[in-house]
């Protein structure tokens, strides 16, 4: 492409393709922390830079469009660099068809970042996208009352002399005159720049020492999407509000009695109670405590929620009303919560009430920390299946519970090492069963490789499928992706 001088440059452009004045030395932001600077300006100053941005204006506004020409797209190469674009229109009520054609681009040489940054990107420039239509459009609308533009090139004569004038004399209009926004550019400046930088750093590399297990993957997961859900509420309300979170860890500080570890909590419930609860959590069937004391109620779902792999646990810790079992598998709710006739008849949860002991005068309560001298359990549920056969995990476990000898950490660590166990036994039946596809006679054979059959069969067989669900979404993407790059290489 041909060089062009700045003048050259500034002569050739109608309004409608300037943004800031010629005299106007543009924008410029600087992150404190990183010390990255963000410019904004009429030209990229890098001649190299000005042809690949150029490209990838014109491509979004012409040959590279979605279905409905509104929309984002994705497109580039390794040499020209890959763009996220997304196109849009804004009400005009002098252009033909009453609208006009724009497009903000994102290009970046880094394919892999681009795509995996597509969500943040796409809700952000909707939300600026919006705010721009939403502003042409009064102006618009306002621009229609004083003159209706329809009605004036109805009634104006037409013939194939006069239309090549019409065309030519309607020079396009800038986008600050189509939203009447006094500091269009400088808003424009720092909502990308703010999105640049929330887009760099939202994708972190993170160091592990050994393999990562699979709660880590999704703890890694959770905390992206957490950041990316702050970062939606920040930037829709100019940073002034958080979106509405309860901390896991902070009823751990709340004063009151407390279950301090499994082993407490089974002592306080009894072992038939205990086995009872256990046995529905690794199952994933829905467990709810009610009662007056959240603080209480947090700590049993914290000891309880150690049974499961993180990514089968969904919590919510004290609600006012009840909260359907696919949104929560552990729920807890204030005592006056009536449960719905269908949950309570249902075999796939379990409840536990939690109310006030009345011990009379004659067993006074030893300490604050006494839960047996202030509260009595009651447990329920639909079920009428036999618990106590199986899951084999949930026999090791108690196993490991009623031996006294054994401290609670060291109960912790063998509940951990089961964890992964099992957690092996689910990525191999994964693999075997919803990657492979092979029958139900085969997966039989593999459950029995596995372990997983003869007593408590059924159960073992439950609980590896809930804990299936519990997969990182990492973990099943390069899975899938290795079986079809298999598939994609010739045997020898």
């Amino acid at each position: 492409m041909r060089a062009h001088s700045s003048a050259t440059q500034r002569a050739d452009m109608c309004e409608g393709c300037r943004s800031l004045p010629a005299s106007h030395p543009g924008f410029v932001s600087v992150d404190s922390e990183t010390g990255i600077r963000f410019l904004s300006h009429q030209h990229p100053r890098q001649p190299q830079l000005f042809s690949v941005v150029r490209q990838a204006c014109v491509r979004s506004l012409s040959c590279e469009v979605c279905p409905g020409r509104e929309g984002p797209i994705f497109f580039g190469d390794e040499q020209h660099g890959f763009v996220f674009s997304h196109t849009f229109f804004i009400k005009d009520s002098l252009a033909r068809g009453f609208q006009r054609w724009y497009s903000i681009v994102m290009v970046a040489m880094d394919r892999i970042y681009l795509i995996n940054s597509w969500p943040f990107l796409l809700r952000h420039l909707r939300l600026t996208i919006q705010s721009l239509q939403s502003t042409a459009l009064k102006v618009f609308d306002s621009e229609q009352c004083v003159c209706p533009q329809r009605a004036v090139r109805m009634n104006s004569a037409f013939s194939p002399a006069v239309f090549p004038h019409q065309r030519s004399g309607n020079a396009a209009r800038s986008l600050s005159s189509l939203t009447q926004h006094p500091n269009l550019w400088e808003s424009l400046h720092s909502s990308f720049s703010w999105l640049l930088r929330a887009c760099g750093s939202r994708l972190t590399e993170k160091l592990l020492e050994g393999a990562p297990t699979e709660d880590t993957l999704v703890l890694i997961e959770r905390q992206t999407e957490q950041e990316e859900e702050r970062s939606v509420w920040e930037g829709a309300e100019g940073g002034g509000s958080t979106p509405p979170q309860f901390d896991d860890s902070r009823g751990d500080d709340l004063p009151g009695p407390k279950f301090k570890s499994l082993r407490h909590l089974r002592q306080v419930l009894g072992a038939t109670e205990f086995r009872q609860l256990a046995w529905h959590v690794l199952m994933g069937n829905q467990v709810i405590w009610r009662g007056a004391n959240p603080v209480l109620i947090h700590s049993a779902f914290s000891m309880l929620k150690a049974l499961l792999p993180v990514g089968c646990v969904r919590s919510v810790y004290y609600s006012s009303k009840y909260e359907e079992a696919y949104r929560c598998n552990f729920l807890g709710l204030s005592p006056d919560v009536p449960i719905p006739a269908h949950v309570s008849s249902s075999e796939f949860c379990v409840l536990v009430d939690v109310a006030n002991a009345d011990r009379g005068s004659l067993y006074p309560v030893v300490c604050d920390d006494d839960i047996l001298s202030l509260y009595q359990f009651c447990i329920y549920s639909a079920n009428t299946q036999p618990t106590d056969r199986g899951p084999a995990l949930l026999n090791k476990l108690e196993a490991a519970l009623s031996n006294e000898n054994l401290s609670v950490d060291v109960v912790s660590h063998c509940l951990l090492c089961l964890k992964e166990e099992w957690m092996n036994k689910v990525k191999v039946l994964f693999k075997f069963s919803k990657v492979d596809g092979r029958g139900r006679e085969d997966t039989q054979k593999v459950l029995a490789l596995l372990g997983a059959t003869g007593p408590g069969e059924e159960d073992n067989v439950r609980l590896l499928k809930f804990w299936m669900t519990g997969l990182s979404k990492t973990y099943k993407s390069h899975l899938m992706t290795a079986v079809r790059g298999g598939e994609r290489t010739p045997s020898v």
